[in-house]
């Protein structure tokens, strides 16, 4: 199979994150024709403007990722188009369905919420405080 010049859908994701790095890991083992990229937000050298303005706490506190286009994409759509092009759209497309769409929202909100406190890391407001510190310490390149 061809893989892509550029990715379809760039996943903005958490590498500190012991259930996000598995979910990474599963997608782009899955990812045959390359139609999806992955940026790691928890690193230093994430830079917001060069991923549609995504701060680091949006993008800690929800997941986003990018289409081709440019367009941001938020939440439970990630992974239902994130699956849909590793060929596994399937899984999540009762999720459109009107009455559960809604519950699976509401409970990745939950989700989203509890995530950090859930996998045992700081809190967002001490995440943000420690990234900064150590942005301040390290040197420009």
């Amino acid at each position: 199979m061809t893989r892509s010049a550029s990715p379809e859908l760039t996943v903005l994701f958490d590498g500190g994150c012991p259930l996000c790095v598995r979910e990474v890991t599963f997608l782009r083992g899955r990812d045959r024709r390359g139609a999806l990229g992955f940026v790691d937000i928890d690193s230093l050298d994430y830079d917001p403007e060069s991923h549609q303005g995504i701060s680091y706490e949006e993008a800690m506190g929800r997941i986003h990722a990018i289409t081709a286009s440019g367009e941001v994409v938020r939440d439970v759509a990630v992974f239902r188009e994130a699956y849909r092009l590793i060929g596994l759209g399937w899984l999540y497309a009762p999720t459109r369905w009107p009455v559960l769409s809604a519950v699976v929202d509401w409970l990745y909100g939950i989700w989203a919420a509890r995530r950090l406190q859930l996998t045992r890391r700081p809190d967002l407001g001490s995440l943000c405080d420690e990234r900064q510190r150590c942005r301040l310490e390290t040197p420009s390149r």
